[in-house]
Formats: C-alpha cells, sequence, structure tokens
C-alpha cells in the first residue's frame, strides 16, 4: 500500500499511536504549544521523511490520522511554543522529543549537547536557546500493534495473605544463570530453568525492578557506569528497550504468560513520580519539550522544578490531562500487558498537594474509585524527600507499604542492639502501631529485611561499612548506618567460626520475616548467599557486583529458605488479615497473642523495658474476630533468641492435642520432632518453632 503521509482529522480521544488496521491516528496533549509537528522516519531512524503539522487541536489535544501508515512506522514530535523558561515554558522545535504514550521506543538517547534546549557553555545557562537538531541522538518511537494472543492466560489471582514476593532485577537474575536464555532479557527471566527454580522455591509473585523505558544517565556515561536499577523512566507505555531481545513487546507479554502459566504474579516497580529529564539543566526528551509547564510542578519562580524527589523535577499529578497519562498508563499494563500490579517508587510524591501529604489526593482517588486498578495489588513506598516526606502507615487502603521499619527493627534485634525486643514483637505481629487503622488489613505491611536499595542479606552479617568504591563517588554515596555486623571480620573470611555464625544470623532474620505477620518480600539472590561485596547502593553496576552468581551459590541456604516458605504457606496462623492484639477468641476464650518468659509465665512492663532483654517468646493462635469457618484451634510457638542459650518451658499440651518442633536455626536439617511439655534447650542466636497439633 501506497502512502502519501497526508493528514486528516484524528480522533482525540485516544491519545498516542494507534493503529486501528486501517492506518495511525496520533495524539498529544499539550496546554500551552502554538503548533505541534509529527516527525516521520526512516526504518533505520536515520533520515527524517516528512514533518507534518498536527491539524486538529481539540481542547488541548493535538491530533491528526494518516490512512495507510502501518505499525513499525518510526515517528517523533517537535512542539512549537514560546521558549521563557523564567515563566515556565521550554519549547524548541529544534528537538524531536519522545511521545509520552510511545509503546515501544527504539533504543536510549545518544548524549550530545544537541539534547539540550539551551546552549551548553553560555552564561546565561538554560534561558539561552540552541538551535542544533537532536533527531540524530534520540530513539524513536514506533508505531505498535499490541494485540497479542493470550489464549487462555488467567492471572494468578494470588490472595494477599497467601503473598510472597521475589524482588528481582531482569537482567541481574539471568545474566550469569547457566542456562537461562535469552540472557539479561524478558524472555530469558521467563525460561523455563528460570521459571523451574521459583517454582521450586515457593514465591507466588515477582516484582520487577523498573521495565518501563528509561534514561542513561550522563554523568554515568562519562564514567563508565550504567543506570542499572533503571528509576529514570523516560516511557510509561514502552518496555525498557535493553531488555527486549528482538524489539518487539510481545516478548514482555510472552514472559507474563509464561509466569502466569506457572502460577506465578507479575508486579511493576513504577515511577510516576519524576521524569529522566532532571532540572532545569537536564536535557529535552519528551515532557520538558511538550508542555513544560503543564507535565512538571514548578518553584514560585517557575523557571526551577520542584525536587521532592530528589532527582531534579516532580510531575505535576494536579494537572489532570498529566493525572490521565498515569492512569492510562496503568491500565495499560493491567488490560495490555497482563501485569498484576506495581510497587510505586516515592509513593508519597504521588499524593503531594499544596499543602503537604494528602491521602486523599487526586492520585489516590482516581486509583481507588478505578475497576480495573483496584483488582491488582498495589504497593507503596512510603517515603521522598520533601518536607513531611516519610509517611509508613499512611496511604489509603487497598495499598500496601514497603516496611522499613520491619527491616531495620530485625536487623537490629539480631545485632543485639539494646531495647529491641519490643520492636521486634511489634514487627512479628504486622507493625500494628503503623498499620491497624481505617480497616486496612495486617498484610499491609510488606515486609523486607533486604531490598536493591542497601545491603544484601549476605552483606548485611559480613560488613560493617559500606564498600561503595565502584561507583565513583569516594564511597560518599549510599546510607551509612545499615544496622549490620560482620561477626569479627570486614567482608570475605575464611574463618570457620564467623562463618558458621554469619550463617545461623541469616537463618535468623529469613526465618523472622517469614514468620511475621504482614507480606513479606525477599531480595533476589538472598535465597543463595548471594553478596555485593558491601555495595550498598549498586545503582549505577551492570556488572558481576549486582548480577547472582548462581554456580556459587549456598545450596544450603537455599534449601532452608524453601523450607521457611513452605511452612509459612502450611500455617495460616502466620498469615492473617486480622491483627493479633491479646484478645479472647470465642472459639475457645483463650488469647490470640501470649508473650512469655522463658519461664513460661506472662511478660511484665518491666521485662519489656529492660534493654538486656534478648529472648522473645510468642504464642499465636488465629486472631480473636476471626469468623468460625476459618478459626483454628491450633497454635504456634516461636522463640527468637539473640543472646546465650537458654532452657524454656515448652507450653502445656492441651487435652488431645501436642506440641511439635517444626523449625530450629540452630539445627536446619533436623526433622520435625514430638515435645512434650517441660524444657527445651534454645540455642544461642536461634529461632525455634513448635506447631500445635491434634493427637
Amino acid at each position: 500500500m501506497t502512502v502519501d503521509f497526508s493528514l486528516y482529522a484524528g480522533n482525540p480521544a485516544t491519545v498516542g499511536a494507534t493503529f486501528d488496521g486501517d492506518g495511525v491516528n496520533f495524539a498529544v496533549f499539550s496546554e500551552h504549544a502554538s503548533r505541534m509537528t509529527l516527525c516521520l522516519f526512516s526504518e533505520d531512524g536515520e533520515t527524517e521523511t516528512a514533518r507534518l503539522d498536527l491539524p486538529e487541536r481539540d481542547g488541548d489535544v493535538w491530533h491528526g490520522y494518516i490512512p495507510g501508515l502501518r505499525p513499525g512506522q518510526l515517528y517523533g514530535y517537535r512542539a512549537h511554543g514560546p521558549y521563557r523558561p523564567d515563566e515556565g515554558h521550554r519549547f524548541n522545535p529544534n528537538k524531536l522529543l519522545i511521545d509520552p504514550y510511545a509503546k515501544r521506543l527504539t533504543g536510549h538517547p545518544k548524549w550530545s549537547d544537541a539534547l539540550m534546549g539551551y546552549e551548553i557553555g553560555m552564561k546565561r545557562d538554560d534561558l539561552s536557546f540552541d538551535k542544533a537538531d537532536s533527531a540524530p541522538f534520540m530513539p524513536k518511537c514506533v508505531v505498535v500493534d499490541p494485540a497479542f494472543s493470550w489464549g487462555d492466560d488467567e492471572p494468578p489471582d494470588t490472595p494477599i495473605a497467601e503473598t510472597i514476593i521475589y524482588e528481582a532485577h531482569v537482567k541481574g537474575m539471568t545474566q550469569l544463570h547457566p542456562d537461562a536464555a535469552p540472557r539479561g532479557k524478558f524472555l530469558g527471566l521467563a525460561s523455563e530453568p528460570m521459571l523451574d527454580y521459583l517454582v521450586k522455591l515457593g514465591i507466588t509473585t515477582i516484582e520487577l525492578l523498573p521495565s518501563q523505558a528509561f534514561l542513561n544517565d550522563k554523568f554515568l556515561v562519562e564514567r563508565d557506569l550504567t543506570n542499572y536499577w533503571g528509576y529514570q523512566t523516560i516511557g510509561f507505555f514502552a518496555p525498557e528497550p535493553r531488555y527486549l531481545h528482538d524489539g518487539d513487546i510481545s516478548e514482555f507479554q510472552t514472559m507474563v504468560a509464561r509466569f502466569h502459566a506457572a502460577g506465578i504474579e507479575v508486579l511493576m516497580d513504577v515511577v510516576y513520580n519524576h521524569t529522566g529529564e532532571g532540572n532545569e539543566l537536564g536535557p529535552t526528551l519528551s515532557f520538558r519539550g511538550l508542555d513544560n509547564r503543564s507535565y512538571y510542578r514548578l518553584e514560585q519562580n517557575p523557571r526551577y522544578y520542584v525536587n521532592d524527589t530528589g532527582t531534579g523535577n516532580t510531575l505535576n499529578l494536579d494537572h489532570p490531562m498529566v493525572l490521565r497519562m498515569v492512569m492510562d498508563s496503568l491500565r495499560y499494563w493491567v488490560e495490555v500487558m497482563h501485569v498484576d500490579g506495581f510497587r510505586f517508587d516515592l509513593c508519597s510524591t504521588l499524593g503531594r498537594t499544596s499543602t503537604g501529604f494528602d491521602r486523599g489526593a487526586a492520585f489516590f482517588d482516581a486509583v481507588r474509585q478505578d475497576p480495573v486498578l483496584t483488582k491488582v495489588k498495589l504497593i507503596a513506598e512510603p517515603w521522598d524527600i520533601g518536607p513531611g516526606g516519610y509517611q509508613l502507615g499512611a496511604f489509603p487502603p487497598p495499598f500496601m507499604e514497603w516496611n522499613d521499619r520491619f527491616r531495620d527493627g530485625i536487623r537490629r534485634y539480631w545485632r543485639g542492639d539494646p531495647g529491641r525486643a519490643p520492636d521486634l514483637a511489634d514487627r512479628l505481629t504486622g507493625s500494628a502501631l503503623q498499620f491497624d487503622h481505617s480497616g486496612r488489613p495486617a498484610t499491609s505491611s510488606v515486609n523486607f529485611v533486604s531490598a536493591h536499595d542497601g545491603f544484601t542479606l549476605a552483606d548485611v552479617v559480613s560488613y560493617n561499612s559500606k564498600h561503595n568504591e565502584a561507583n565513583g563517588e569516594d564511597n560518599r554515596d549510599g546510607h551509612s548506618e545499615n544496622y549490620s555486623f560482620n561477626l569479627g571480620a570486614e567482608g570475605e573470611t575464611q574463618n570457620i567460626g564467623i562463618l558458621a555464625a554469619r550463617e545461623r544470623r541469616r537463618r535468623n532474620m529469613m526465618a523472622t520475616l517469614l514468620l511475621a505477620q504482614g507480606t513479606p518480600m525477599i531480595l533476589a539472590g538472598d535465597e543463595i548467599g548471594h553478596s555485593q561485596g558491601g555495595n550498598n547502593n549498586a545503582y549505577c553496576q551492570d556488572s558481576e557486583i549486582s548480577w547472582i552468581d548462581w554456580e556459587n551459590g549456598d545450596d544450603a541456604f537455599l534449601e532452608f529458605t524453601k523450607r521457611m516458605i513452605a511452612f509459612r504457606k502450611a500455617h495460616p496462623i502466620l498469615r492473617q488479615k486480622r491483627f493479633l492484639h491479646s484478645r479472647e477468641r470465642a472459639i475457645d476464650g483463650k488469647e490470640d497473642l501470649f508473650w512469655s518468659r522463658a519461664d513460661g509465665t506472662p511478660m511484665t512492663s518491666e521485662d519489656w523495658n529492660n534493654p538486656d532483654l534478648r529472648l522473645v517468646c510468642v504464642e499465636m493462635r488465629t486472631a480473636s474476630g476471626t469468623p468460625r469457618y476459618s478459626a483454628l484451634e491450633t497454635a504456634i510457638f516461636a522463640v527468637f533468641n539473640a543472646g546465650s542459650a537458654v532452657e524454656v518451658n515448652s507450653p502445656e499440651d492441651p487435652e488431645g492435642m501436642h506440641w511439635k518442633l517444626e523449625i530450629d536455626t540452630a539445627h536446619p536439617e533436623a526433622d520435625p520432632k514430638p515435645v512434650s511439655g517441660g524444657k527445651i534447650t534454645v540455642s544461642e542466636a536461634s529461632v525455634i518453632v513448635l506447631v500445635q497439633e491434634k493427637d
């Protein structure tokens, strides 16, 4: 079919580049532009074959339709309007712009001064105007038909109470795996060897670090480093190009379908709080050039950007069309790409209004009423760097939240910090102080002891200090307080005693994570002892520092982790929606939660306030108020001993019941065995778990 590139009136309701079988509809939002030009490119992206002004404007949406145009066509935009940074306007038609709704990008920007809207080196900085054409250095948008043969694909729809999250990086998971192929790609992550491994591990949900198209920052490229984590989004609808093997978005869809067939959900870590364009000295790639004043929150002097994110800019979700873009993006990933939920980076920013954080902000209200998004899992990272940015526990349902207080509390308890027993107790019972309000369930707390940001679990027990020298910032980057302890040697050691102590402490922390109320999250690689050599900020390390070393994994710890995951799945008492508050149960008149000393007597205020307390004993049952149809008559008794070996009185055997020792981190390979009333020796620095069973 011959295409003459003639533009006709399009449809403003369908934003983006939409193929309808006969041609392509183009629509893009810009409130302050005076003219919008669609640029078409040759197959190789090297030659600009046409510049066509979009002929229609309805409200603030510019649109046009080209009959005969097909998927695969490369394109971009040039926006015309005032260049007055001191008024918040940064239009520069010399800069080729990414369509915010582009469903595929050909690659990444190639760093050049031409990417800047202003002249580099001028005294007036961003107040100057650059006339160089950026097109040779820009990735091109690609017209895509996202139709995919899903067959009988069904989301696993795992209940939150049964969810075990596994946080993973697409490349980090696969780059060194001996059998995964293609390595470093979506398809490699969903290859049979990887799926088989994850199914046997027992996780229910994989949470992918940013997989939307992101920028490789200039300052990293200049140091021969890479934006590895991906928290610099430039395309909210496009999969990250480097994770595509043949450049087809169907590869992402295939990955999701394979995970679903294996019974595993797919969550995406998404970054809607800022973009990769940075501050006023950053590049003009998309939003800045399309309508800077609409897309970004600006300071009172609109030359500058509100920077609640620490990345140079903040998306303006107060603008209805920017909010619509975010909502359209989320629905696209659910409805077209079939993902099962999202983790929102710096989610406090998404709830900011002119008066600060508001759990009733437009974004939260929009999500909570959306019939698509209320069916998937939603997880908030509860902070940003703005005033009042730390909002743990403040998000509205149905949001869950990353609980970094769980991470810090568990690390400090097992490190032996004084006075940490009350904190451990709170974390074991779902962090009720933060989450038990507004009808929120205990599963609202996403518990973790390590994540991509910070030490791996192996490094928590191997390093006293961060070692980020490879990042090129003289070890100034990353958190300095990690609540870690090397147990006698910094980093690698051959000392058998130190290695044994490290192994036990890892078991203790993994056990604590999987025994706690809430929703557990495991960092990929922790289950086999992956170390980053003490680097706690590997955001720029696309290298063996970050890639999981499968060949040298800790098989014993893997088996222990599998055992703990299976144990959690087998015992509903550990994964309740209702909080435990030591209230009597209608089913048997017993309290749902009982804290005791080693001798079995109840804990007192004096005990809890003792800074030297290193022993916590807890008996848990199904929570008071649990409907009779799901209440259990059995119980779980656990001891968390961060001190010396001690004898603990086991609970008495009720009539028709007995206790069985199921878990002992000092003897991880021991088989379960019955325990008849009396004393149990709990080894130094260990966890034991008893389960009450019917005779």
